[in-house]
């Protein structure tokens, strides 16, 4: 019998939900959220159950994102609207987690990219681990940063979330719980005893015993270049800065430049829209209704397609993306992907 690709157990008081994928790194498909999306409705009405919690099966991650084999095969096919739905519930899901009248705990250790900071960043008790490795890395496949994480990454201080989120950048525990996108720091060793303590203890007392120091940021210390570097509204003059602060000897702007150039130029420009956008009005639900309206627009647009072809198609990592110059790239374009509000079509 083939297992359930989630796993959901009441320990006492508790909910718990393991993402059971771990070969896939717990990569969320369709089915996932649907089976989430009801156990969590189930547990809502079920008044022995005073809090949830998230952990993902294995050693290696919590969850890399979604499974984007899942959505070519939806898009090769010419149904759009599959991934248009696996969307429009994965955001509905994270928003129901995020607003939870109980404590939710999820346990951000090792890979936690995409779907899975949906699924874990926005809840009240986030726990980071010495394994932990974050990352919204969309634009490296033609898509955006979304499940609410261009919020997250407009609301971490500076530009580092514009530096993250243009770079495909990842970072670990320090910066997760610096940049708010995490809570508090456990030794995965103590992972298996907090979860039993959290079957009879409140989160709020749980947490505060299980949490050590955190790991000193690695990110947010490099403010005195990112924040220069990332002040411009245009993609095409943040590369600038980047250069020229690589040209005065600030050997990671040369690598943050190099990264950028590799990815979609269409995706950039809409990322650095998104996280200003955030800023401007933040909060889960105006994000992923922002993403969800753009991210249908890019979900059947070129870049996309070709993002997921070179990494998991044809292996050759060598996408050939339309346009391929960021200084092709029309804003007027752009900004017609951000013209419908989506909140209407996400939450009625």
């Amino acid at each position: 019998m083939t297992a359930s690709p989630v796993l959901f157990d009441q320990r006492g008081h508790l909910g718990l939900i393991t993402l059971n994928r771990p070969r896939q790194l717990n990569a969320l498909s369709f089915e996932m959220l649907q089976l989430i999306d009801a156990q969590v409705d189930a547990w809502l009405a079920d008044p022995s159950i005073r809090q949830l919690a998230l952990t993902g099966a294995g050693e290696r991650a919590l969850c890399a994102g979604g499974d984007i084999a899942e959505s070519r095969l939806a898009l090769e096919a010419g149904n759009p609207q599959l991934f248009y739905d696996f969307l429009a519930l994965e955001y509905r899901l994270d928003v129901k987690l995020n607003e939870l009248p109980m404590p939710y705990v999820t346990l951000l250790d090792g890979i936690t990219f995409g779907g899975g900071i949906g699924l874990s960043a926005h809840a009240s008790h986030r726990i980071v681990t010495e394994r932990s490795r974050l990352s919204m890395p969309e634009v490296r496949i033609g898509f955006l940063p979304d499940v609410g994480g261009s919020w997250r990454l407009a609301e971490m201080p500076g530009e580092v979330g514009m530096h993250v989120a243009l770079t495909a950048g990842t970072f670990g525990a320090g910066d997760a719980i610096a940049g708010g996108f995490a809570d508090a720091f456990v030794p995965s060793a103590r992972l298996g005893e907090l979860l039993e303590a959290l079957e009879t203890e409140a989160a709020d007392a749980v947490v505060a015993r299980f949490a050590e120091p955190a790991p000193e940021p690695e990110l947010l210390p490099q403010r005195d270049w990112i924040d220069v570097a990332y002040r411009h509204e245009r993609v095409t003059d943040v590369l600038s800065e980047l250069d020229a602060l690589a040209a005065a000897g600030q050997a990671a702007a040369g690598e943050a430049a190099a990264s950028i150039r590799q990815m979609s130029p269409t995706s950039l420009e809409v990322t650095a829209r998104l996280l200003r956008d955030a800023r401007a009005e933040p909060g889960l639900r105006a994000a992923v209704a922002r993403e969800y309206r753009v991210g249908m627009h890019l979900a059947t647009a070129p870049d996309f397609a070709e993002g997921v072809r070179a990494p998991v198609v044809d292996k050759d990592n060598d996408p050939q993306w339309q346009p391929p110059r960021l200084e092709d790239v029309d804003p007027a374009e752009i900004s017609r992907m951000f013209e419908t509000d989506a909140t209407a079509a996400l939450f009625g």
